[in-house]
């Protein structure tokens, strides 16, 4: 038989209904508008509001054109409410043939690089547009708890600062198109294989200062709409929670935009959703239907003021945004246009991290190089990561070969491969080079978003196929098994680097890869990611100098994987602690091969003059921070500088330090610029669950600010809070 979970979990059909508003509506005037326009609607009308529809033939687009097209929520003609119209996803638009495949999210995260991250954010939106789009679910943003969580390409990395910064970037590029942003996945969602119910449990103040703050911060932002999560949290679906729906997100945070399940299983019973707060079932309406709805009324389980209340905030954010005027046309010709690629691979430079870089191996002149070796497990295969709701299907994508074979296209270069499996022809081929380039990670088949049956995955029979894996549709996905690289690519490591010293790896992989087997038999690592349909052109680029790298680690990458918290993805019940990541590190005193913030360049760089214009605060007031930064090299490159805010007499148990704030500057040789911080007080705030408000210790703390995580090179500078 036919699954059709899998086939309706991502496949849309194509029903656009575009809307015109005359006027740009405030917010004043786009709430009265929806409450008279909620006045006059009928109770039908009102439940259409509340879920997807139009699934009849739901699929057919995809399976016959390999163009995926939006699917849609709500919208009447006759009241003048526009229609919402969805396209995911976080690398470009989800399986739609033709379309810029950006590198993933993890690795935008690796470049520190706010500003252009907004730029990917327009130019996704730009393809939204063009194909009749208003919605993206571009923006996913939970946290990296631990690199084995299978769907860790899609976020940002494991810290909160950093992951709202980032996403709120995104937001700004996506919202400037008047296309409507959803952040995703509300919240505690990192593990793969049981997020179909499993519960992440935790403490209250773990909640409110680890996996709550980033949400905080894009809601801050005006972000239009928020995805539920599929688990549970303390025991209590996402979807169903009052507590994260309501309480939260709406009466603490003044949340105005609209909640959407997560789709499928992200809403399990109307009652509770209604109750919760939980505004709109995706992607059809399988527990929000008027049958359903005209029951619970009649059961006097719900009123209709309930129904009103849970649409009002659909119809005022659709009116708000269909109001504003565009400032420019979206024509098709903008789906994978060239410049949306020139940017995928302006993305793919600067997001690289260079880990080790031993006498200057890198980067290559061309000129002294007569013959190179690329070879590992996928150095010439296809791919930009996973293929869940992530996959997007671009016009080609250039493998870390094919870039090569690009780049010295015309010169007298040989470039030497040889298979994976063939060790002896490794021997022999790096024996006969000038350098080898070793291209190792992961695939779809390793790590991606389990594509299952709305249950925890049974750990012992984990890779049950469904219709969508079994013809290739879909990936597999799920949590990966390990953090090592696979066995085939160490041998291939090993195997180079006894017959050449002059060994670069490129790490392919979701977020961290440990390399205690092999590294320090190889002059260079860089982690590349997947790096998008551009991927390959912009390596070479990397290693034969053109393009300075400027990534870095947006993770810690532990020695071992018994230095990072438990994970047991196939478990009903995770214990989240209040550490992971660098904070974990820090508090354990732990070393870790590479850390948070971590990442070379091609050039030097030197910080100085740490300044504070306001040693004590007050409530209100914000931290003032100057620091000058200096090429010291003789390339030209960018620096990501870190600031960190350390809590050394805290009375109540807080980290070591916190990112606090970051900036990306390019700097010509010998070029100073003074980079300076604004840091709010309030994120000096730690959760007092005695009164459950946000608290600022009356103590001294210190600012220090450096190039990674790692403390040693930090200047540091203390201040007061009163």
């Amino acid at each position: 038989m036919l699954d059709l979970n899998s086939i309706l979990l991502y496949i849309f059909i194509i029903i656009m209904a575009p809307t015109s508003i005359a006027q740009t509506r405030t917010e004043t005037e786009a709430e009265a508008k929806a409450r008279e326009i909620i006045s006059k609607m009928t109770l039908k009308e009102k439940v259409y509001e509340m879920h997807g529809h139009n699934i009849a033939g739901f699929g057919l687009s995809m399976v016959f054109l390999n163009k995926i097209q939006p699917i849609k929520a709500g919208g009447n003609k006759n009241l003048h409410i526009p229609t919402t119209i969805f396209l995911d996803g976080p690398r470009g638009i989800n399986h739609y043939k033709g379309a810029t495949a950006f590198p993933t999210t993890m690795a935008r995260g690796a470049s520190w690089d706010m500003a252009l991250e907004e730029r990917v954010g327009e130019a996704m939106a730009e393809e939204i547009r063009a194909i009749g789009g208003n919605y993206s679910g571009a923006v996913c943003m939970n946290l990296l708890r631990h690199p084995a969580w299978g769907r860790s390409q899609e976020t940002y990395g494991e810290d909160p600062h950093h992951v709202g910064e980032m996403a709120s970037a995104l937001i700004d590029g996506i919202q400037k198109n008047n296309v409507q942003a959803c952040a995703k996945h509300f919240a505690a969602n990192s593990m793969e294989n049981n997020r179909f119910g499993g519960s992440m449990n935790m403490n209250k103040r773990t909640l409110y200062e680890v996996y709550l703050p980033h949400f905080r911060k894009v809601v801050k932002h005006g972000v239009a709409s928020i995805m539920s999560a599929y688990n549970k949290l303390n025991g209590e679906y996402c979807g169903h929670s009052k507590t994260l729906l309501t309480d939260i997100l709406r009466s603490e945070w003044g949340f105005k935009g609209y909640v959407t399940s997560d789709w499928m299983f992200g809403l399990r019973d109307a009652q509770k959703g209604i109750d919760a707060g939980m505004n709109i079932e995706m992607p059809h309406g399988s527990y929000y239907n008027l049958k359903t709805v005209k029951k619970l009324m009649h059961d006097g389980k719900i009123k209709e003021q309930q129904i009103d209340d849970l649409i009002f905030p659909i119809i005022r954010t659709k009116l708000l945004f269909a109001s504003r005027k565009d400032e420019r046309t979206y024509p098709k010709e903008l789906i994978g246009c060239k410049e949306h690629i020139a940017l995928a691979r302006e993305v793919a430079e600067k997001s690289a991290v260079l880990l080790k870089n031993e006498n200057n191996i890198l980067p290559i002149d061309k000129s002294k190089v007569k013959r190179i070796a690329v070879i590992g497990s996928i150095c010439d295969v296809k791919q930009t990561g996973d293929r869940g709701s992530s996959g997007v299907t671009p016009a080609y994508i250039v493998t870390p070969l094919a870039g090569i074979k690009n780049y010295l296209s015309g010169t007298e270069t040989e470039i030497m491969t040889a298979p994976i499996n063939d060790i002896q022809a490794i021997k022999d081929i790096c024996a006969k080079v000038d350098i080898v380039i070793v291209i190792a990670g992961n695939t779809y088949l390793d790590e991606g978003e389990y594509i299952g049956q709305g249950t925890i995955r049974d750990r012992n029979h984990p890779d049950k196929k469904t219709l969508a894996t079994r013809t290739g549709l879909l990936g597999l996905g799920g949590d990966r098994k390990y953090l090592h690289l696979h066995q085939a690519d160490i041998d291939a490591i090993h195997a180079a680097s006894a017959a050449n010293k002059r060994v670069v790896v490129s790490l392919v992989a979701g977020s961290a890869v440990t390399v205690e087997e092999w590294q320090a038999g190889v002059s260079g690592i860089l982690e590349t990611f997947y790096n998008g349909m551009e991927g390959g052109n912009a390596l070479a680029r990397i290693i034969f100098g053109d393009v300075n790298p400027s990534g870095k680690l947006p993770f810690t990458v532990p020695r071992s994987e018994s230095d990072l918290p438990p994970f047991d993805s196939y478990a009903e019940n995770a214990d989240y602690g209040y550490y992971h990541g660098y904070t974990l590190f820090d508090k354990e005193k732990k070393t870790a091969r590479y850390p948070f913030g971590y990442g070379l360049s091609y050039t030097t760089f030197q910080m100085s003059d740490l300044q504070i214009r306001n040693s004590e605060l007050t409530a209100g007031d914000s931290l003032h921070i100057s620091v000058k930064v200096k090429n010291t090299g003789e390339k030209a490159g960018a620096e990501v500088v870190q600031l960190y805010v350390h809590f050394p007499n805290s009375k109540v148990e807080m980290p070591e330090k916190l990112l606090r704030g970051f900036r990306k500057v390019f700097l010509q040789p010998n070029e100073v610029q003074v980079i300076e911080f604004e840091i709010p007080a309030e994120e000096l705030a730690f959760y007092n669950t005695d009164i459950n408000k946000w608290e600022i210790g009356k103590e001294n703390y210190l600012v220090s600010v450096g190039s990674s995580s790692e403390p040693k090179d930090h200047l540091k500078v203390s201040f007061t809070f009163k």
